[in-house]
């Protein structure tokens, strides 16, 4: 069943090497009881380790139901202890957080049977006198009540051989007895047991007793023969079946045992148990990521409410516009008024339209400042003075009233529409419509009121008086000619070439000599200054959500801290996990798992609280914020990143643990 060969094990302590092992040789036969007797630093456990493959030797051969183990790695190792070995530790060694029943478990979760043989651990502590104490924790049963614990967990998983370290040091007399008629009842049942210990009658009571020192075996007595067990009653304590070299479920060497069976939600259910079991450290972890997940969802809902303001003040200005206006002449190098080489005039406006093509509608207009007065209220406001296409290309149709005619603006009509903020001023909540109001002691009637725009910087897009062109020009302002002209080109027109024939136009229309043309008349896209300022708003967006996400990083080194301190605390218990039979690869799932959780928890607890601190500053402040799911979305995702990224380290460095060397961790 055993050969070893000419055994080796060299320990490195700096420029000094300790020699545990020396070229043993020894062969173990099926169903052989044997006990490893010798003093303190004799080499027992050292050779106790590696015969459980738990630790792997310098050089030598060692073979195992005839297959070489001492050329495997780690997780060769894991699986081949798994299917083949049950190990007891002196020190127990048993999960604090999990009950007696879920410790001998344990061993099933990573060989994949804990679904198909739910109730094995139960029947195990059962033949062991544990059936009342399954559901009790380790600190809740005494010494011998773990240690048999231990071997239920040892027996779990059908081994063909048992090693014992220990199994009596730290265990009274009675129990002592007791944990020794268990193991011999396990040997006559057909599994190899092999035992280490320091005790002359605990050795004594093995069929066979092996005496090192110094790394070298000194004798090897039989002390009864291998075929020499009693005859077995019916009625015996311990399950074992009939084990053996033949045991060994057939399909170990192949390539399919290699594997993990663990599904991967067994492994959130650990990693939920574990996060449980230290709720503060939990807690503290998931503040982290809440915080950030919680500022980056405020953060792009105000990034995004501030953009969808300024695209609603945009869509006022109109869509597709182009803004003329009369340039200024340069005279010595200085600059002369606006419109001093040229002034534009109501019949360019009108050439505009009849002469250029991909024009769709053009308006003239001029602005001033005016006092109004209704009543006993009086207003300083913005007076716009326009043509009647001005209200479709503005986005100016009347919530009230009606829009000026043509015809009204021919006979220089003295009607008026009006912004919110002047019916506010002026009239209060009262409707205006029909009413009177004095524009520089002129009066005006009021037809129509215009929607709501808002500001735009320091300008109340609302605080306007709009009146026809003519009437505006000759009655209200004096002027005789017109301050800029807006122009809408047709859709999916390429404006340069539009630009270009329209100061072609005005410089030919008002005689301006060719070396004069050079800023005679200007154009301002309106497209362009929309696209700058949504670029502008973006990026404001995506900068308001790298702050909030720096939070959301600084969130994710604590949670790589907080693993880090997990894995050093949980030291032991990843040596435990691992001489039970978990891969790499499943402790590696286990503590991403850990991360992604607190991840998930933080996630979806900080969605929650910047959607309410959203909602709050909405209400309170009435600042324009827009939660969309694409932001909800983003934050979730980009936490479970963070979770999977700085989990990633703890829980390689957790998964390259030596089994051995973790165990002997303090």
């Amino acid at each position: 069943m055993i050969e070893i060969q000419n055994l080796s094990k060299v320990y490195r302590m700096g420029e000094h090497e300790v020699h545990a092992l020396r070229g043993v040789t020894l062969s173990i036969e099926p169903g052989d009881f044997v006990a490893i007797m010798g003093p303190s630093g004799s080499g027992k456990s050292t050779l106790m380790q590696i015969l459980g493959l738990l630790d792997t030797p310098t050089s030598g051969s060692y073979k195992i139901l005839g297959r070489e183990a001492a050329g495997l790695d780690d997780d060769e190792l894991a699986v081949l202890r798994r299917e083949t070995v049950g190990f007891i530790f002196q020190q127990f060694h048993l999960l604090a957080r999990m009950s007696a029943e879920e410790n001998v478990m344990l061993p099933l979760f990573y060989s994949g049977r804990s679904a198909s043989e739910p109730n094995r651990a139960a029947h195990l502590l059962d033949q062991v006198g544990l059936a009342s104490r399954k559901g009790h924790r380790p600190n809740e049963m005494s010494g011998g009540q773990q240690q048999r614990t231990a071997i239920a967990r040892a027996l779990v998983n059908d081994p063909s051989i048992v090693f014992a370290d220990e199994p009596t040091g730290n265990l009274d007399s009675q129990s002592e007895i007791e944990i020794m008629a268990i193991l011999r009842d396990l040997n006559e049942r057909g599994i190899t047991v092999v035992i280490v210990t320091h005790e002359e009658e605990i050795g004594r009571q093995a069929k066979r007793l092996i005496r090192m020192r110094d790394g070298v075996i000194q004798s090897d007595e039989r002390l009864e023969s291998v075929n020499g067990q009693r005859e077995i009653e019916p009625d015996s304590t311990i399950d074992g079946g009939n084990r053996g070299a033949d045991r060994v479920r057939p399909g170990l060497n192949e390539s399919s045992r290699a594997s993990s069976g663990t599904p991967i939600w067994m492994h959130f259910q650990q990693g939920f148990r574990t996060l449980w079991a230290n709720k503060i450290r939990t807690a503290l972890s998931v503040l982290g990521i809440l915080i950030g997940v919680a500022a980056v969802v405020a953060m792009l809902a105000l990034g995004r409410g501030a953009q969808a303001a300024i695209e609603s003040q945009l869509s006022s200005l109109g869509s597709n516009l182009l803004v003329l206006r009369a340039g200024a002449s340069r005279m010595g190098g200085v600059a002369q008024e606006a419109g001093s080489t040229a002034k534009l005039l109501p019949e360019d406006a009108d050439a505009v339209l009849a002469e250029i093509d991909g024009v769709r509608m053009v308006a003239p207009s001029v602005n001033g400042r005016v006092q109004t007065d209704f009543g006993n209220k009086n207003w300083n406001t913005q007076v716009t003075a326009t043509t009647t296409a001005f209200e479709a290309m503005k986005n100016s149709t009347p919530i009230i009233g009606r829009f000026f005619t043509d015809e009204e603006n021919l006979k220089r009509a003295r009607v008026a529409v009006i912004g919110a903020t002047v019916v506010r001023e002026l009239f209060g909540t009262a409707n205006p419509i029909g009413e009177m109001i004095r524009v520089n002691r002129i009066s005006f009637q009021i037809i129509g009121v215009l929607p709501e725009k808002g500001a735009s910087g320091w300008r109340d897009q609302d605080d306007v008086i709009i009146v026809p062109l003519f009437t505006g020009m000759y009655r209200l302002l004096g002027k005789t000619y017109v301050e800029s002209i807006d122009i809408e080109m047709k859709p999916g027109l390429d404006s340069k070439p539009i630009e270009a024939s329209v100061i072609e136009l005005m410089n030919l229309r008002h005689n301006i000599r060719e070396e004069k043309t050079d800023g005679a008349f200007s154009i301002r896209n309106m497209a362009d200054l929309q696209a700058a300022l949504s670029q502008s708003s973006r990026t404001m967006s995506m900068l308001l959500a790298a702050i909030a996400g720096i939070s959301l990083l600084v969130g994710g080194i604590g949670i790589m801290n907080i693993m880090l301190v997990s894995v050093t605390e949980r030291t032991r218990e990843i040596g435990l996990r691992k001489a039970v039979g978990a891969q790499s690869r499943d402790i590696l799932l286990q503590f991403l798992t850990e991360s992604l959780v607190v991840s998930a928890i933080g996630g979806s607890a900080g969605i929650v609280i910047g959607v309410s601190a959203v909602l709050i500053l909405k209400s309170v402040t009435g600042w324009t914020m827009e939660i969309t799911a694409s932001s909800i979305l983003m934050s979730f995702s980009f936490s479970a990143t963070i979770g999977l990224v700085f989990g990633l380290y703890p829980a390689r460095k957790a998964s390259f643990l030596n089994p051995i060397v973790a165990l002997r961790h303090d």
